[in-house]
């Protein structure tokens, strides 16, 4: 079973994700389903006529573009990091959400580590599936490593810290 971060916990998943591997012909899991793009596209009617909570996941190299005609159907998007290094998934996680408009649950799935999970939060993710070799209440810990941002622009609404400085608020001296 995945070990899921959600809504600031250690949470169980009671989602099932059917990898990209799924026999495009074979019958349909019941219960809340993850499905990869392609399932979705040969499958689509089907999908929305179970009328069970459904998911898709996108790789790293597909683009969220693709699902902007589905997300009022979806409760969650998953997307995939192949390798922890891959940072194209920060991106389709703030086009998601600020150019899409998806409000529901953006999970990061595939090599999320604890160092990623600050950032993805402030790029929108709200759920993120921890890899089986690493413990998930340390990477829950994770999410409290920074006091400050220094990044503008990113879904996360907290101002960064040269710009509270800027707006009149008292600077955060080094040593204070």
């Amino acid at each position: 079973m995945a070990r899921l971060i959600k809504d600031g916990t250690v949470a169980r998943d009671d989602w099932t994700r059917l990898g990209t591997d799924f026999d495009t012909d074979a019958p349909l899991p019941a219960g809340k389903l993850i499905v990869p793009l392609h399932l979705w596209e040969a499958r689509r009617e089907e999908l929305l006529a179970r009328g069970e909570p459904l998911g898709i996941w996108l790789d790293s190299s597909e683009h969220p573009e693709a699902l902007a005609d589905a997300l009022a159907h979806l409760q969650l998007v998953a997307i995939n990091f192949p390798v922890f290094s891959d940072g194209r998934g920060y991106s389709c996680a703030r086009l998601l959400r600020e150019k899409y408009g998806f409000t529901g649950e953006l999970r990061a799935i595939g090599d999320v580590l604890r160092d990623q999970l600050f950032l993805m939060r402030r790029c929108g993710f709200d759920s993120f599936e921890i890899r089986a070799d690493r413990d998930a209440a340390d990477a829950l810990a994770g999410l409290g490593d920074f006091a400050h941002v220094y990044q503008c622009a990113t879904v996360d609404p907290e101002a960064p810290l040269l710009l509270r400085s800027a707006r009149g608020a008292t600077p955060v001296r080094a040593g204070a």
